[in-house]
């Protein structure tokens, strides 16, 4: 890419009249630096776009009010409390001092009064990684969803997810799927994610676990769905719930199918290599943005 941005832009299908969000989103590929040094064999190690904690950095510069609250939710992780006690100490080092962490592990652990109260005062929120499937079906059409879009379309809320936390943010959401195994009809399963990015998919660790083949999969199955595939240490902030800027140390690759002439995918039966001719993909690479443009 050039020293300017590059500034795509793509329409949408939806029939549905378009809400401008006034918050802010940040999605993120996934092992976002918090502070360390590369490793020695790290591509980091040799990358000059690469800067420490750029990305958390800019969640953090990003939002609103003096004295912000950031709530971390780790509900996707395995290990909560450790990855909760991560983001703390992170933040802290990043002079924000107001950080909590809610561990919502239930359906019925989100519609306590105190959960409610809390996300009512947070002036950011963290989905942290782990296991996407968790996201969606504990927060999937409960209060506290509810109240997160709420305040993510009426304020200046910001909302940053990794990983899974990134992956269930948009419209389509691949929860299970392995990379090698991509192109096999019936390999890759989409459900729907929490919806505050519509007419797109994310997918993370795109390049490092070579993930196009399943994102085409997703694509050839509704081809107005744009899809959003993050590197490592790589992330996207999305202002007006459509102007996307690239931010971080890798690539973000767009994966457009609107213009596609032909799939097999609804001919064949499962377990049978899907097809689809004329992709368009991009590279966006730091500083980068791209328009999905809604009529």
């Amino acid at each position: 890419m050039s020293g300017k941005p590059a500034d795509h832009k793509t329409k949408s299908n939806s029939s549905f009249e378009y809400r401008t969000p006034n918050g802010t989103l940040i999605a993120i590929g996934g092992r976002e630096n918090k502070g360390d040094d590369p490793a020695a064999e790290d591509s980091n190690s040799h990358n000059l776009n690469f800067v420490k904690n750029e990305i958390l950095e800019r969640f953090v510069n990003e939002l609103p009010g003096k004295n912000p609250l950031i709530v971390v939710i780790p509900t996707a992780s395995s290990i909560p409390e450790e990855v909760g006690r991560t983001y703390v100490k992170v933040f802290h080092q990043l002079k924000v001092k107001n950080v909590e962490v809610l561990d919502i592990q239930s359906r019925e652990d989100s519609c306590k009064e105190e959960h409610l109260d809390l996300i009512k005062k947070a002036n950011g929120i963290m989905f942290t990684g782990g296991d996407q499937l968790r996201l969606t079906s504990i927060f999937g059409g409960t209060d506290i969803m509810r109240l997160i879009k709420e305040r993510y379309f009426k304020e200046k809320l910001v909302i940053a997810g990794t990983s899974a936390g990134a992956a269930a943010m948009s419209t389509q959401m691949i929860y299970q799927g392995r990379s090698e195994e991509g192109f096999i009809k019936g390999a890759v399963s989409i459900t729907a994610g929490l919806e505050l990015l519509n007419d797109a998919a994310i997918d993370t660790h795109f390049i490092s676990r070579g993930r196009i083949v399943r994102m085409a999969q997703m694509i050839a199955t509704n081809p107005t769905f744009i899809g959003i595939g993050l590197e490592e240490d790589t992330g996207i902030v999305v202002k007006k719930g459509r102007e996307i800027e690239v931010i971080g140390s890798g690539l973000v690759m767009i994966v457009d199918g609107r213009s596609s002439t032909s799939t097999n995918i609804y001919k064949v039966q499962e377990g049978v290599p899907i097809t689809i001719r004329d992709l368009k993909v991009h590279l966006l690479g730091k500083g980068d943005t791209y328009t999905i443009e809604i009529f």
